[in-house]
Order: structure tokens, then C-alpha cells, then sequence
């Protein structure tokens, strides 16, 4: 955990602030293709960057309770940030919203939460290679590690994601 904490520091020191704004122009939407696992920053409809990505281990379908270790489908948002994570980064994705609340009310189930989009583990208990090859999370999104630095510094609190089937 403090190597990413000073990764995340030492980054801010080395890119000065003016540096930072020409070189990751900040997004106004994320989208999320879980058939394709890709990642796209939007800006007006436009695609700033596509990112490859690996979802939960049961990746087809949508996230109906917790522990099914599926990635949700929805429009969210971008909420809150994790410099001190388990995984490298994390950004927090508004789940379960008031709709997924009331479905799982109703079968009798918690949704479950923490959906993130995160990095890679802190801690990896598997090859590189697994992590780039196979989807592995609980129900996250995952990127590599520098990847997921430009999505942290383009992607502002409260951006809207939609995660697509």
C-alpha cells in the first residue's frame, strides 16, 4: 500500500500541473464494453483513449447479488478514489443505484458494492501473464497499472460510466 501512495505522489511531483492538463484531457463519460473488454474515455462523444480491460469472473450477465462475481450493467458514477487501496488505484462506481437496490430486495438478496476500477493487485498471488489474459476480479473492472494512472488523472469525481452488456 505505500508503494502506491508513493507512486501516486512521485507522479504528481514529476508531472507539473500544466503538463498533466495537455497531456490527459479530461473525460466526460466512461464506457464500458464488457463483450469487447475495453475501456473508452469519452469527451463529447468523441473517444479520447480505449483501454483493454478483464471484468468478474462470471463475466456475462448483469450483477444480480453479492458475491455472484459479476460486473454490473447500468449507468453509474465515478464517486470516489482509493490512492491507498489492495489493488493499484481505485476509483469507486456508484453500484448498486436505487434500481439494483429494490431487485435484490425483492429476491431477498443484498446487491453486494465496491465495484471498482482498479489496477492491478498490490499483492499478486498470480502470474503477470494470468492477470493480463484471464478475467480474475470479483466483479471489478481491472486494468494494468498504467493504465490505470491515465484513467485516474482523466476522469474527474462524478463522471458518468456506462457498463454495456
Amino acid at each position: 500500500m505505500k508503494k502506491t501512495f508513493l507512486t501516486v505522489c512521485a507522479l504528481f511531483l514529476v508531472l507539473p500541473t500544466a503538463a498533466r492538463a495537455s497531456e490527459f484531457p479530461v473525460a466526460d463519460e466512461v464506457i464500458i464494453d464488457k463483450s469487447d473488454r475495453v475501456l473508452q474515455l469519452m469527451k463529447g462523444g468523441e473517444v479520447l483513449r480505449t483501454f483493454k480491460i478483464a471484468l468478474g469472473i462470471r463475466p456475462e450477465g448483469d450483477k444480480r447479488e453479492e458475491g455472484d462475481f459479476r460486473t454490473p450493467e447500468g449507468r453509474y458514477m465515478l464517486d470516489t478514489r482509493n490512492p491507498r487501496s489492495d489493488f493499484f488505484l481505485s476509483i469507486h462506481v456508484s453500484y448498486p443505484n436505487a434500481s439494483d437496490s429494490r431487485e435484490a430486495r425483492a429476491r431477498g438478496v443484498s446487491p453486494g458494492g465496491a465495484i471498482m476500477i482498479h489496477g492491478q493487485p498490490n499483492e499478486p498471488k498470480r502470474s503477470e501473464a494470468f492477470y493480463r489474459s484471464q478475467d480474475w476480479t470479483n466483479g471489478c473492472i481491472a486494468v494494468s497499472n498504467s493504465d490505470m494512472i491515465d484513467i485516474w488523472l482523466m476522469t474527474p469525481d462524478n463522471t458518468p460510466i456506462e457498463i454495456r452488456p
